[in-house]
């Protein structure tokens, strides 16, 4: 058995992670067990997720149906194609599945491996729709800044967090940036509207300016992730599909984080009263346990795809759309979120977690908390009247990440902005500790920072 330093070590040496430089990961943790909302590193010291892993252990860590599930499945037909001509009853039963959970007009599946792929299917499908219903010209994508939606070639030229570009530039023409509508940042130009109608007719002016007989598609995540747990105005998808639908332009809704009842719902945009043309998915749909994601298209979609004639057919695949084991393990998971009513949990243990956050505000510098469900940001300032940010030179988010992880609470912070989205299972104590922990790390920074 190797010794932990010689694990290190092994780590620095061969193995390539995401996103990370080296100078970054002297000191990485080794992650050997989980149960519920808490993992345990490799020196036995446990840490609540705050994270759940990636946005995504919706269920909790240790879940041995779902080792079972895929166990089963694997013993009696681990893996064959789903191409043309072929099928698997896990692909089968999931798709039908998820046309009882999904938006009503959303009943056809593909599979993916992830949620890039996903994004990438989204793309593909709203130009081979275009393209069948006699508009090719519509090929152009608007997406938000302060969006994520994966660091394929497509997909992060949509993605609206510019960190992800310089190395890997140019990016794919035909993707526009409107701003994000980030309530506690957002300038409306118009104050005579609302600011949530404001920021959706940015996407208006971006269809007129690019030309809406150029424009395939909007894609957003209902809640934005990744850049910093930003929810909209109440008002901003009603007034978005309006827009869509007026302009002709399909609505990607992005639900690879808030799918799977991570916003209190079963999926994201539930919470404003309105459909996508196409929803994609990914991370809940099996909790984490195995890559699996997807899209749902709409009906009209559907019948495009199932009408053209044969050389015009929807050409795209991957070797694992479908794949049975890990649709086994959606099914199990989904069974679980069903049976313990996660997504119901999820709001009411969220509607908690977000009041307690907000009892932060008694803090010096914590300038916004923002959440919907189990996701919430706690954004931190130098100034909470101007809305000043801390300099970049202070590290503030890094250096409240350490004192967190110190104390016990291993996630994510997105410059100041300390994100949150743990299990759908975390107990109403566990809050209480996330809150406390996430108080006494705020402390400690700004007692050793200059403002």
């Amino acid at each position: 058995m190797n010794t932990l330093q010689e694990q290190l070590q092994a780590d620095h040496e061969y193995l390539i992670h995401p996103l990370t430089h080296p100078t970054a990961h002297q000191n990485p943790k080794i992650w050997v067990a989980g149960r519920g909302s808490i993992v345990i590193d490799a020196e036995g010291r446990e840490y609540i997720d705050g994270l759940s892993g990636l946005w995504n252990v919706n269920v909790g860590h240790g879940r041995a149906e779902l080792a079972e599930a895929a166990c089963n499945q694997m013993k009696q037909l681990a893996y064959y194609s789903a191409y043309v001509g072929s099928t698997n009853l896990p692909a089968i039963e999931l798709a039908r599945k998820l046309s009882e959970l999904f938006y009503p007009s959303i009943n056809h599946f593909f599979f993916t491996s992830g949620g890039a792929e996903s994004t990438e299917s989204s793309f593909k499908t709203a130009r081979f729709y275009w393209k069948a219903v006699g508009k090719p010209e519509k090929v152009k994508f608007i997406s938000r800044m302060k969006g994520y939606h994966g660091v394929t070639i497509a997909a992060m030229s949509a993605t609206g967090l510019p960190a992800y570009w310089p190395m890997f530039e140019p990016r794919v023409p035909g993707f526009i940036h409107i701003e994000s509508p980030y309530p506690y940042r957002f300038v409306n130009p118009t104050p005579h509207l609302s600011d949530g109608v404001a920021a959706a007719n940015l996407l208006e002016e971006a269809i007129v300016r690019e030309g809406p007989d150029t424009v395939a598609a909007f894609i957003a995540e209902p809640v934005q992730g990744a850049g910093g747990v930003i929810p909209p105005q109440d008002d901003y998808f009603k007034r978005v599909r309006e827009i869509c639908d007026y302009y002709d332009v399909l609505l990607i809704s992005d639900e690879v984080i808030t799918g799977f009842g991570r916003t209190g719902r079963w999926f994201g945009l539930e919470h404003y009263g309105i459909e996508p043309d196409i929803a994609q998915f990914a991370k809940g749909i099996t909790s984490g346990y195995i890559p699996l994601g997807g899209i749902g298209v709409s009906d009209r979609i559907y019948e495009v795809i199932q009408s053209v004639p044969p050389e015009q057919r929807w050409m795209h695949a991957f070797t694992y759309s479908g794949h049975p084991t890990a649709c086994a393990v959606a099914l199990a998971n989904i069974a679980i979120i069903e049976r313990e009513e996660l997504v119901q949990r999820a709001a009411e243990v969220g509607d908690y977690m977000l009041r307690r956050l907000q009892e932060l505000y008694a803090l010096p510098h914590v300038g916004n908390v923002r959440g919907k469900g189990m996701m919430a940001g706690i954004e931190l300032v130098a100034d909470t009247a101007t809305k000043a940010p801390f300099p970049a030179s202070a590290n503030v988010g890094v250096r409240v990440q350490k004192e967190m992880t110190a104390r016990g609470l291993f996630t994510r912070v997105v410059g100041d902005t300390i994100c949150l989205a743990p299990p759908l299972v975390t107990t109403y104590e566990q809050i209480d500790q996330i809150v406390q922990i996430i108080a006494d790390a705020i402390e400690a920074t700004v007692a050793a920072v200059k403002v």
